[in-house]
């Protein structure tokens, strides 16, 4: 439920955020403002569920991606410009291989600079796409969104035309995500279609009886707003963001991998779900409409050590779950949907299954899958509190500066570090995975479990986790992954040293 939907004036909607009455309200949910659109909606359950390409090296270990503007049909009948990696929404899926290193060559024919984010990834400070480290159009030259040659913020640099992102993978098999994350201006340009897949595999994870092929499906699931034209709206100006919608953006049409409210056929059998809440703001529970539940089989960071089963799923902007459903529970010819309980309407909807025959399933989820790293012993116990400070969204009560430093944990060492908050702020940690501790001093939830990278913290809460530093010195970030509160100066740096 949104303020406004509420019943509250934006004015008012934002005074809550000073003190504890916005749990009073019965907006504990509110993630975001609701952006309506103009096109027509398509009848739901009508557009097969796309399947992003597979990217092939163009040498061994070399990938090239572009990121050009392209006009797409999202909507039946109707042309959508989307700026995508190779002019795709989702982009290619990098499947990448534990030990062996990948470079990502990404060339940018926008009108605008990037900084291109593996999100979950264990990479070098100089690959990790720091918001100021930018790959500008050929030339310097940009249209809109008030950038040039010349640099805006203290510190950036360019790279004219490409850059080489060099990631050596040495980290457990996982369901990461690549997306833009350039200085003030991630969401809108996520929004406009800059992320997809990138999933990592090793021989730990080979070794398991899981779904694999036709029976495993990365599902990118975000929220998008249309004008009647087809294209993307956006609350947002080039001189800056639209105070009306400062809590985030929510659309009103529920999109997986770029198509809204797919249908997809399949076997009676198992199959593996990669779930990715790809929304700037939107949080989602999923469930299985008439019934059924999800063997959860992975966390944000690789597999769990032993499968979880949850009948519904919470997931805030950036999480992933790596789940495994049933499909021989239902009849053949039955249907399964996947619904949002977090929302009314069309966008409580997400998409369906059809059971469509039965056949052999030689897959399964074995009792034990992996052996996690061992939990460490933190060396010190850190605050970071996440909150609305006079107009600004800020960590510590500071608006980010880009090298403003508010830790230097040592490499090699583990630390407690407690997150405080008093809205919904999905926090991100880039390089370090952790293991979440405790709610409000209580257990965690059991859709909490796994390494992560990312983690809700909901309003007036107090969450604690075990962070790891392993692989690099350097600098890095935390922030909330709701975007507009990223680009409204919701980030901190970190250096390992």
């Amino acid at each position: 439920m949104s303020a406004r939907r509420a019943g509250l004036s934006r004015r008012g909607f934002l005074g809550l955020l000073g003190g504890t009455a916005l749990a009073a309200t019965g907006c504990g949910e509110v993630a975001g403002e609701l952006l309506a659109g103009s096109a027509p909606m398509p009848a739901p359950f009508t557009v097969p569920l796309p399947i992003p390409r597979v990217a092939r090296p163009v040498s061994p270990g070399l990938y090239e991606v572009t990121q050009r503007v392209a006009r797409v049909e999202i909507l039946p009948g109707l042309r959508t410009e989307v700026w995508g990696y190779d002019g795709t929404f989702p982009g290619p899926t990098f499947e990448l291989r534990r030990g062996e290193p990948a470079t990502i060559r990404v060339r940018n024919e926008l009108p605008v600079p990037t900084s291109t984010h593996l999100h979950g990834g264990v990479t070098p400070p100089d690959s990790d796409g720091y918001p100021t480290d930018l790959v500008v159009p050929a030339g310097g030259h940009s249209g809109h969104g008030g950038h040039a040659a010349h640099m805006t913020h203290p510190g950036e640099v360019h790279h004219e035309g490409a850059k080489d992102y060099r990631y050596p993978v040495g980290q457990r098999a996982a369901t990461l995500w690549y997306h833009d994350h350039r200085m003030d201006y991630t969401a809108p340009a996520v929004w406009q279609g800059l992320a997809g897949f990138a999933l990592v595999r090793d021989e730990e994870e080979d070794a398991l009886p899981l779904p694999g092929g036709e029976r495993e499906l990365p599902l990118m699931i975000c929220d998008r707003s249309f004008a009647a034209d087809g294209s993307f709206r956006y609350p947002r100006t080039h001189e800056g963001h639209d105070s009306d919608y400062m809590e985030g953006v929510e659309g009103d049409v529920i999109l997986v991998n770029g198509a809204p409210w797919p249908v997809h056929e399949v076997t009676a059998t198992r199959h593996r779900l990669r779930l990715l809440n790809a929304s700037n703001a939107r949080r989602l529970r999923l469930r299985l409409a008439p019934g059924g539940g999800f063997t959860q089989i992975g966390s944000d960071s690789g597999l769990l050590a032993a499968p979880v089963r949850h009948d519904t799923l919470p997931m805030a902007p950036g999480e992933r779950q790596d789940v495994v459903v049933d499909f021989s529970a239902y009849p053949v010819g039955s249907t399964v949907t996947l619904v949002n309980t977090l929302a009314d309407g069309p966008a409580g909807n997400v998409m369906r299954f059809v059971v469509a025959r039965r056949a052999k399933d030689d897959s399964a989820v074995p009792k034990t899958l992996s052996r996690p790293p061992e939990r460490p012993v933190p060396v010190t116990t850190r605050s970071f509190d996440f909150r609305r400070t006079g107009q600004s969204w800020t960590v510590n009560g500071r608006v980010y500066r880009p090298g403003d430093l508010l830790a230097r944990p040592r490499l090699g060492t583990a630390e407690v570090w407690r997150l405080t908050s008093d809205f919904h702020h999905p926090v991100h940690l880039h390089l370090a995975h952790f293991l979440v501790l405790a709610r409000n001093g209580r257990p965690p939830a059991a859709t909490d479990a796994g390494w992560k990278d990312t983690v809700d913290v909901r309003p007036y809460e107090v969450v604690d986790v075990l962070a790891r530093f392993e692989g690099y010195r350097g600098r890095y970030m935390l922030h909330c992954h709701n975007l507009e509160h990223e680009d409204m100066a919701m980030m901190a740096d970190f250096e390992v040293v």
